[in-house]
């Protein structure tokens, strides 16, 4: 949390046994379900390891997909109760000054998402800092994007940035598809493998 690292959901291999002890996914949620969930797994896991070498192929969703970051109510609305819930956890383990600090970062690491249109969120997650013992910054936002924010406010700001990162994340997924088939790939389906042992 506090370093706004992410692992996404296809990257963990996770026990019939956990998956129990951590519940059923939250349908509350509509935007970072996943996050909030593997929350639960790791508060009810002894430990995790890494594995290096693991390879995972994704399918990327458009733009219409569950995930997709769309200025919605609902999806607004999800992402600040995962919020919570994501402080919430990591409190429950230790309420320190050193967690807290993580927890706040973590909150300002999103804040972004919200500000300064949506002033009740806004004000709901100051609420929520001052719990943590601080307050949020208005967010930082790149040279590149300043001066579209002087000139057209945040609103507009904010939709070039999306556009930009939805473009180069398009730009790199082609890339890494052009690279992988010049490579040539490793995975070989035949007879014996079709169904490969699980």
């Amino acid at each position: 949390m506090g370093q706004n690292l992410h692992m996404p959901p296809a990257t963990w291999l996770v026990s019939r046994e956990l998956t129990q002890a951590a519940g059923p996914w939250d349908t509350r949620l509509s935007l970072d379900d996943d996050g909030e969930y593997f929350s639960r797994l790791i508060l009810a896991s002894d430990a995790i390891h890494f594995v290096p070498g693991a390879k995972v192929f994704y399918r990327a969703s458009g733009p219409g997909s569950l995930s997709s970051k769309d200025e919605s109510e609902k999806k607004l609305i999800s992402q600040f109760l995962s919020m919570q819930l994501h402080v919430s956890y990591a409190r429950s383990l230790e309420d320190s000054e050193r967690v807290r600090a993580v927890c706040l970062s973590y909150l300002q690491s999103r804040f972004l998402r919200f500000y300064p249109e949506r002033a009740t969120f806004v004000k709901q997650l100051q609420e929520l800092a001052a719990t943590l013992g601080g307050h949020l910054e208005v967010p930082q936002l790149p040279s590149k994007y300043a001066w579209i924010r002087k000139l057209f406010g945040w609103k507009a700001t904010k939709r070039a940035r999306r556009y930009y990162n939805r473009r180069k994340s398009a730009a790199m997924r082609f890339w890494d598809k052009i690279f992988f088939h010049l490579k040539g790939s490793n995975v070989q389906i035949g007879p014996a493998t079709k169904n490969p042992p699980v």
